[in-house]
């Protein structure tokens, strides 16, 4: 039994698996992810034609049929990124993950996911493709689509994703 507070969404053959850092709060309550009122995650992928259709945080377990997954970095805590701490984070755990399914491109969901992975200071991370990858597979850092970060949003790194998944899938 796992104590995850939302569970992999995972498979071998994705175009993206989407990391975020852990889930949120009403994400955790509702056990479905980017769930929260003011996030942006399910519209953005739709405008950005990474899905096809409007979706939303109950149809999660939908995503690979589009090629795309979901989990976190830290897997067994929730809230905001502010209540994190340095044993939260699970980057073994998540590379083992990511080598085995091998998706076309891990793309975080925010800064802070990336930070833990990469291990880089957050202001000397750069938005969109990374220029190392993690044993052949891309690596996308995009600006999060927490409301919490609204102050931070842009599409345009989101737009380049969906270029760079579409490439992926052809």
């Amino acid at each position: 039994m796992t104590d995850h507070v939302l569970p992999d969404v995972l498979g071998p053959g994705l175009r993206v698996v989407f990391c975020g850092t852990q889930a949120g709060s009403v994400s955790a309550r509702r056990g479905a992810y980017y769930a929260g009122p003011g996030n942006r995650f399910w519209r953005t992928l739709f405008e950005t034609g990474l899905i096809p259709l409007p979706l939303g945080p109950a149809d999660f377990r939908e995503l690979p049929r589009y090629g795309i997954g979901c989990t976190d970095v830290a897997k067994r805590t929730f809230g905001p990124d502010t209540v994190l701490a340095r044993d939260h984070f699970d980057v073994a755990g998540f590379l083992g993950k990511m080598r085995a399914q091998r998706p076309a491109i891990i793309a975080f969901n925010g800064k802070r996911a990336a930070q833990a992975v990469l291990a880089q200071a957050g202001r000397a991370l750069a938005y969109g493709l990374q220029p190392a990858a993690i044993d052949d597979i891309r690596v996308v850092v995009l600006p999060s689509t927490s409301g919490a970060a609204s102050g931070y949003w842009s599409i345009e790194p989101w737009r380049e994703l969906a270029a760079l998944a579409k490439e992926a899938s052809l």
